[in-house]
């Protein structure tokens, strides 16, 4: 069924929610915006979540998993990215006039320099069920209404991690003399085709 009447809701950063249809609410500065959902943390829980220093946009950002932690690291090494954001928004729409609405929150609105946008969906390819591949679809066609790229990424190579871990922490204000222009060819050069994504976890 075609998803329609797409509502999105986010939350400022005065921690006040808004709220209204994609066509409208898509020109906000998403990637000044809060985190729409705070992460889970229980007992048992399978992923480690935390916080990522991006010298892109000198600020913490928060990932949910070691996949996540990867791309963000990935993202903050990338010279047209001027800001990332974590749980940007909560997407919701109807199928085929339904009246329940289906919800949806991407992991990342990315900021390009140019002033274009993108949405970032990270999941492991083997770990994509059915209901998920049903919500990663709507959010792309939402994405596609008002301009914005959308990606579905997975897990990046373990040598590009690595390198992408050893080389973002000479990117943090702690060390002198460095900064974004000076390691962002640094990391390229070391990972390669690091946008590329695989099925493993």
């Amino acid at each position: 069924m075609k998803a329609e009447d797409f509502w999105l809701e986010y939350t400022d950063a005065r921690g006040e929610v808004h709220g209204g249809p994609v066509e409208v609410m898509w020109p906000t500065r998403f990637e000044a915006a809060g985190q729409v959902r705070a992460f889970p943390s229980y007992r048992g829980q399978r992923n480690f979540s935390g916080w990522y220093w991006a010298t892109t946009c000198s600020e913490l950002v928060g990932y949910e998993s070691w996949v996540e932690l990867g791309h963000l690291m990935r993202l903050d090494a990338e010279p047209d990215v001027l800001a990332v954001a974590s749980q940007p928004f909560r997407l919701s729409w109807r199928c085929g006039g339904r009246g329940r609405r289906i919800k949806h929150t991407p992991d990342y609105f990315v900021r390009r320099r140019d002033g274009t946008a993108v949405v970032l969906d990270v999941r492991p390819d083997k770990r994509i069920e059915p209901e998920d591949a049903v919500k990663f679809a709507a959010t792309a066609a939402a994405c596609t209404r008002v301009g914005w790229g959308y990606e579905r990424v997975g897990v990046l190579g373990p040598v590009s991690v690595a390198n992408l871990r050893w080389l973002s922490g000479y990117r943090h204000p702690r060390v002198p003399g460095t900064g974004r222009r000076r390691s962002a060819g640094g990391i390229q050069r070391a990972t390669g085709a690091a946008g590329g994504s695989s099925g493993g976890r």
